[in-house]
């Protein structure tokens, strides 16, 4: 005696959706690991973008996506500094930075 009759000798109808099932499931190589369906899986919260520019002393700052503000192009056009020096306010410690513009 199979498992399959087992299950449903009291409900004939179950025991034929349950063949139709395995024979589909034979048909298009089904594992019962893929019935289970995929794991939910948590979205990842969105990382704090990377501050690649500082003003050094009004504190603005700026991720380098999108257009360039107006206080970066003042502070490099008006007020003197180099694109480096703002990089370098922006990194962690004062470390040095070696990506170029």
């Amino acid at each position: 005696m199979k498992n399959q009759d087992l299950v449903s000798i009291e409900d004939p109808e179950k025991l034929v959706a349950i063949r139709k099932i395995r024979r589909l499931m034979d048909f298009w190589q089904i594992s019962l690991h893929e019935l289970r369906g995929k794991p939910t899986v948590m979205p990842l919260a969105k990382a704090a973008p990377v501050l690649r520019y500082r003003h050094p002393v009004s504190g603005l700052t700026w991720d380098g996506e999108g257009g360039q503000p107006d206080w970066l192009r003042a502070a490099l056009l008006r007020e003197g500094y180099t694109v480096d020096e703002l990089r370098r306010a922006a990194q962690p410690d004062g470390e040095a930075s070696t990506v170029s513009v």
